[in-house]
């Protein structure tokens, strides 16, 4: 005989008088892989940011989605009809994640890259790598939707850099 139990009672939050604090751990419970999204600004200075915030959208068009916050002082690079780059961070790349992540006047100081077609700055050694063209951009609360169409892609065997519960994680075996 199966004996059936109540499930344990949830942390419920009021949405209309939470903190961001609590949600913010709440969405930490879903892993993510790590991106460093780059692309060159109108000055063609090369720009690029840590972000999780990444997704498959679509196969038919190809199109990813990924989002950055309206404060990033990255935003204006990232316009609609411009090139950039998803590089998918594999468990070897902690530091160029954090390095991306902070703000600095040369995220790309002692880094080597190549240079797409589009003259938007790739990370070698990546796990496997996006050339996007943004085909649009919507505003949502604090953060900038942006949808890319994938223009070239390419991938190698490797071990993901996840991001869990505020800190990098790797799978375990």
């Amino acid at each position: 005989m199966t004996t059936l139990t109540a499930p344990e009672p949830a942390i419920e939050t009021n949405v209309e008088t939470f903190n961001s604090r609590p949600l913010r751990q709440t969405l930490g419970h879903f892993a993510t892989g790590v991106t460093v999204i780059t692309t060159v600004g109108e000055s063609g200075q090369p720009s690029g940011i840590t972000a999780n915030s990444f997704s498959s959208l679509s196969l038919e068009p190809p199109l990813i989605l990924w989002s950055l916050g309206v404060q990033s002082p990255s935003l204006d690079a990232f316009v609609e009809g411009g090139h950039f780059a998803v590089n998918i961070l594999g468990a070897h790349q902690e530091a160029l994640a954090l390095q991306f992540a902070r703000p600095a006047k040369d995220k790309f100081a002692n880094i080597t890259v190549q240079t797409s077609a589009d003259g938007v700055p790739l990370l070698t050694d990546s796990l496997a790598r996006l050339e996007c063209r943004v085909e649009f951009t919507r505003l949502a609360g604090d953060h900038l939707l942006i949808v890319g169409r994938v223009l070239r892609f390419t991938s190698q065997p490797g071990e993901p850099l996840l991001f869990y519960q505020g800190g990098f994680q790797r799978l375990s075996a």
